[in-house]
């Protein structure tokens, strides 16, 4: 029985390894974001999961929480300034607990009639993986006005 239970233990520790294909954008997200914000001269605060904001506008309506549902104009880019989406002006209603995780923090840092800019790191994003015409590890940022708290 001894035979079997030390070959089985090697094979069973090698397979417990890190995958060398994740990468860990972290480091080069936060870099992206800080030469971004200073190249466009912005002041920006930092939460403490990473995510970027800039309140241009507090507004002084109702505030969201994590779970709320808002309506929200906005337009994603890249730290390129390439648009990869927008909304109309009258924006989209939806459930802050059915978007990125970026959008559900980063919106309750508003008021309704409030705006200002997301500049969110991947893993607050789409991760490694990315979706549509969003690659995997890509800082996004969202220019976004909270029109109402639903």
């Amino acid at each position: 029985m001894k035979k079997f239970l030390i070959p089985f233990m090697i094979l069973l520790f090698m397979n417990c390894g890190t995958d060398d294909s994740i990468k860990d954008y972290t480091q080069a997200n936060e870099e992206e974001i800080l030469e971004y914000i200073s190249a466009q001269g912005l002041n920006a605060e930092k939460s403490a999961t990473g995510l970027y904001y800039i309140i241009n506008e507090a507004g002084s309506g109702n505030s969201p929480t994590a779970s709320s549902d808002v309506t929200v104009a906005y337009k994603g880019y890249f730290t390129d300034g390439a648009v990869f989406d927008q909304s109309g002006a009258e924006g989209i209603s939806f459930n802050l607990n059915q978007v990125i995780a970026g959008w559900t923090e980063g919106i309750t840092y508003f008021n309704e009639g409030g705006s200002g800019i997301l500049l969110i790191p991947s893993r607050l994003a789409y991760g490694n993986n990315g979706r549509g015409s969003i690659p995997g590890g890509a800082v996004l940022i969202f220019d976004i006005t909270l029109i109402a708290v639903n």
